[in-house]
């Protein structure tokens, strides 16, 4: 078979089950949920030995460290996995739920109800758990989903499609619900870009190429989940100590995600100060400095190039900038951003409102980390992504952002005159 009809027949199935999941119950999808947590830890070996085939494999063919570490799958990351499926079948279920009711003067009752997208086709790469966390989001909106993960995973990623079609079915839920594209080619990829009349949106998540070359080739809406470029801005006057912890968790605790820090700037009044903190703190970290930063930073920095920012480095590699003052910070992270996640250390509530106000990113923060913008951390239970488009989600997708709505209209017997 062809990889095009493969692809239109996985769709076409998609399409068959997501008219079925849109009129399933939330006790079954609960239930669903609740079942593949108790699937992932009693088969967690079966599990773990798959992904030690992809990391072999991966390591053979030279896969660098970031991503070597969004493939491995640790006891940690598959009870987080677990909980997550615990997490969003506790949730309110969306589906039929009215966000709104207004009465108009002819006695209309119009209102707003929460409905599923229908057919999601997810594009992403490395990390096998997204192949959990994207179905089980999906699947509680009532979604129907095709998945595509990286041939660095498809091991791992077998397994894990399994276990889910196992719980749809143990649920009296349609199995191809979820379904895992197992073909390496990149031609189905671009199959499925093609298949707007089954597929209702594309979220691809991964590098720059990844999603460039979905959105320049799907018929369907596409929900981006792009670089995460992300700034941290030490204001004057700030905790100087606090700010320090703050910077070394967005950089060093898992430099090869998308909410980790690529870019420092600090007000120049704080520079003589900070920046020596900043070097004898972060031991493991090259500094790619400007010229007014590059005295304070020690041996491990280089002079700053000018592709140094704006760049998702996923490394232990941090971009240092001196700026003049809050409107220079501003500035520079309105030219250089990804509109994903930025952050401001301050004292100053002015200042900090102006930053949550103006500055454009799908999660902004005070005194905060960046590695918050997650799902879980932010109480969604899990994410499909971070959409750095705003049509329609913006931030972390969780269940409600996997639905839209659609206006209900109840009457007694009125026609417009």
């Amino acid at each position: 078979m062809s990889i095009a009809l493969d692809m239109q027949e996985m769709a076409i199935r998609a399409k068959q089950a997501a008219a079925l999941m849109n009129r399933a119950g939330p006790e079954a999808k609960s239930s669903m949920l609740r079942g593949l947590a108790e699937s992932l830890r009693k088969r967690s070996q079966e599990i773990f030995a798959a992904n030690r085939e992809d990391l072999q494999k991966a390591q053979e063919q030279g896969l660098d460290a970031p991503r070597l570490d969004r493939l491995r799958l640790t006891e940690a990351v598959l009870e987080d996995m677990s909980l997550a499926c615990q997490h969003v079948a506790a949730l309110p279920d969306p589906i039929g739920a009215m966000d709104e009711q207004w009465q108009r003067p002819n006695g209309l009752l119009v209102g707003r109800m929460r409905i599923p997208l229908g057919v999601v086709a997810m594009v992403y790469e490395s990390r096998p758990n997204v192949t959990v966390d994207a179905a089980i989001l999906c699947l509680k909106a009532g979604n129907a989903v095709i998945l595509r993960g990286g041939s660095e995973a498809l091991a791992s990623n077998k397994v894990l499609a399994a276990l889910l079609r196992e719980a749809l079915l143990q649920a009296g839920l349609p199995e191809n619900a979820v379904q895992l594209v197992t073909t390496t080619d990149h031609a189905a990829v671009t199959e499925l870009c093609r298949l707007d009349q089954y597929i209702d949106v594309m979220i691809p998540r991964g590098g720059e190429g990844l999603v460039r070359a979905v959105t320049e080739a799907a018929t369907m809406p596409v929900l981006k989940h792009f670089k995460g470029v992300c700034h941290a801005y030490i204001d004057a006057d700030c905790d100087l100590d606090q700010a320090l912890e703050i910077v070394y968790n967005g950089k060093v605790q898992r430099p090869g995600v998308c909410n980790a820090l690529e870019c420092l700037l600090v007000h120049a009044k704080e520079a003589k100060a900070f920046l020596p903190m900043l070097a004898k703190k972060l031991t493991t970290v090259e500094f790619r400095a400007c010229p007014r930063s590059l005295p304070y930073l020690g041996t491990r920095a280089k002079a700053q190039a000018p592709e140094d920012l704006g760049y998702e480095f996923h490394d232990l590699i941090l971009a240092v900038c001196v700026v003049d003052d809050f409107d220079a910070a501003l500035a520079h992270i309105a030219r250089y951003g990804s509109q994903h996640t930025e952050i401001i250390c301050t004292r100053d509530l002015g200042r900090a409102s102006r930053f949550l106000r103006e500055v454009d990113a799908s999660m902004v923060a005070v005194n905060a980390s960046s590695r918050f913008n997650d799902g879980g951390q932010l109480g969604l239970g899990a994410e499909i992504g971070i959409s750095t488009s705003k049509l329609h989600a913006f931030g972390p997708m969780g269940v409600k952002e996997l639905t839209s709505t659609k206006f209900v209209v109840m009457g007694q017997g009125q026609v417009r005159v």
